[in-house]
């Protein structure tokens, strides 16, 4: 059974910072995170190949950084100079065993955590 817990989601001022960890049990050659906002469709933020190579969506490039320390099983997002405009719930997502990352969208990917809210103000 594969299990993603995220964590680390709060509430920050306009500018602020904040660094969501998603522990997994079992590793995946491609895992990601992804966002939704009330009423709005869900959005691709991240993800990265077991290579350690990345991409991520338009709205947070240059902003945040994926990364995964593979010995102790966690995914991190570190989200900076956050936006109100970033406000969602993230969730943490592994792609089937097998397969490498393609394009950052959700029909792509399988397993899916539980979510964490990031809330910012103005």
């Amino acid at each position: 059974q594969v299990r993603l817990v995220e964590s680390g989601g709060g509430s920050v001022q306009a500018g602020g910072s904040l660094r969501l960890s998603c522990v997994y049990t079992y590793s995946r050659n491609c895992m990601g995170w992804f966002r939704q906002a009330p009423g709005k469709e869900r959005e691709g933020v991240a993800q990265i190949n077991r290579d350690g190579a990345t991409n991520y969506g338009d709205s947070v490039q240059g902003r945040f950084t994926i990364s995964k320390d593979n010995a102790k099983n966690t995914l991190f997002l570190e989200m900076n100079g956050l936006k109100p405009e970033d406000t969602a719930i993230y969730y943490c997502a592994a792609r089937s065993l097998g397969r490498p990352c393609s394009s950052l969208v959700d029909s792509n990917y399988q397993t899916w955590g539980q979510g964490t809210q990031v809330t910012v103000s103005s």
